[in-house]
């Protein structure tokens, strides 16, 4: 993976970034200047972050697997520790798919009922790759969801999360909060 120099980063216009930045030469990034990446954040080849009104917010010790997306108007929140493995697709804004207005980007807003809200993925979430995150959710902290899954629903704390539309199938352990805190005495945070 190639990746963009601080120099090359610092010129993209972000509101803010951290230490420890790893951006692909292959990502896409749209609306720099409403999104904000904490330290220790690493986003992989083919990921497209593109921010709307909202923002996107992504904290510190993040990984973004290749080919995911972070796409829409609401604001998408990623915090500590949270992993999106490859080819995940989070939504801040979506389509009416009912049939009473017209669909797509090219369309004029007056056409279209699309639906606007804030995603929030807490801290120590991790999504399995080719999941997709729906509009309006909150993956509370400690939440797992399994490869191809459908978020349709806020999940709760410390759950694992499968299926279309995922449903809570058993219970995650909590033993990586102690393993949190002997990481960040090695950082001095």
């Amino acid at each position: 993976m190639g990746q963009l120099t601080r120099e090359q980063i610092a010129q993209m216009g972000f509101a803010s970034v951290g230490d420890e930045v790893f951006l692909s030469d292959k990502a896409s990034f749209y609306n720099c200047q409403n999104i904000r990446l904490g330290s220790r954040v690493r986003i992989d080849d083919f990921c497209v972050l593109s921010a709307g009104e909202g923002g996107i917010d992504i904290g510190s010790f993040i990984h973004i697997g290749v080919c995911s997306s972070l796409i829409g108007r609401g604001q998408i929140r990623l915090e500590d520790f949270a992993n999106l493995s490859s080819r995940v697709s989070v939504y801040s804004s979506s389509d009416d798919y009912s049939g009473i207005s017209l669909t797509n980007p090219m369309v004029p807003e007056e056409f279209k009922q699309v639906q606007h809200a804030d995603v929030r993925i807490g801290r120590h979430v991790i999504i399995g790759a080719g999941s997709v995150v729906l509009p309006g959710t909150h993956l509370e902290e400690g939440v797992a969801v399994g490869s191809l899954s459908l978020i349709n629903k806020s999940c709760a704390s410390f759950g694992v999360y499968a299926g279309i539309p995922a449903r809570r199938v058993s219970e995650r352990k909590r033993d990586l909060l102690a393993l949190e805190v002997q990481l960040l005495e090695r950082f001095q945070i």
